[in-house]
């Protein structure tokens, strides 16, 4: 039993200790979190995501990277329709 509950402590410390992706700068992180934010916070599909990398200046791999750091880091949840919405900031 001790052994679950400290490797779930674990588990725990790591969700709070996520990084940014690498090569995504502080400024790529903004840029995308404001394109989230314009266009509903929600994000499900290519019509939501699409306008979010343009506004941000992203690649789809970049996005894709930030939203599981996002997700990662608890400012992002998933939605029962498989999309995604952002939970923070001017989403809040």
């Amino acid at each position: 039993m001790r052994v679950w509950a400290a490797m779930a402590v674990g588990f725990v410390g790591l969700a709070g200790c996520a990084m940014p992706p690498e090569g995504v700068s502080p400024e790529d992180l903004k840029d995308y979190k404001t394109a989230v934010a314009s266009i509903g916070c929600e994000m499900v599909t290519e019509a939501d995501y699409l306008p979010v990398e343009l506004q941000a200046g992203l690649t789809r791999e970049q996005s894709t990277a930030i939203t599981a750091y996002l997700l990662t880091a608890g400012e992002a949840e998933r939605l029962d329709n498989g999309g995604v919405k952002l939970k923070t900031g001017a989403c809040a």
